[in-house]
C-alpha cells in the first residue's frame, strides 16, 4: 500500500513507542507495582494503539474508498469526512 510506504517512518515510530509502553507495563509488573500505576501504564497503551489504528483507518478510507478533500461529489466526500470523524472519535 503506497500510503503506508510514504508514512513508513512516522508508522514505525508510533509502533516503537507502543513497543516501549509495552516493556514498561512488563516491568511494572515485574516490579510489583501497585495496580492502579499498572491500569495507567496500560490506559496509556490502549490510547496509543487506538491513534494508530485511527491513523491507519483514515489512510485507508482517503487512499482507497474516497478522499473528501479532492472527491467531486460533494455527497460522497461529506459522507467520507463523517466516516473518518466518527472513526477518530470512536477510537479516542
Amino acid at each position: 500500500m503506497a500510503h503506508t510506504i510514504k508514512e513508513k517512518a512516522k508508522l514505525l515510530a508510533r509502533v516503537r513507542r507502543i513497543r516501549g509502553q509495552a516493556e514498561a507495563v512488563e516491568r511494572a509488573l515485574e516490579a510489583e507495582l501497585g495496580c492502579g500505576d499498572i491500569l495507567m501504564l496500560v490506559a496509556s497503551m490502549r490510547g496509543a494503539i487506538n491513534g494508530l489504528t485511527a491513523e491507519l483507518i483514515e489512510d485507508h478510507i482517503r487512499h482507497h474508498v474516497v478522499n473528501p478533500d479532492a472527491d467531486p461529489d460533494a455527497d460522497r466526500a461529506r459522507g467520507a469526512a463523517e466516516l473518518i470523524d466518527v472513526v477518530r472519535t470512536y477510537l479516542k
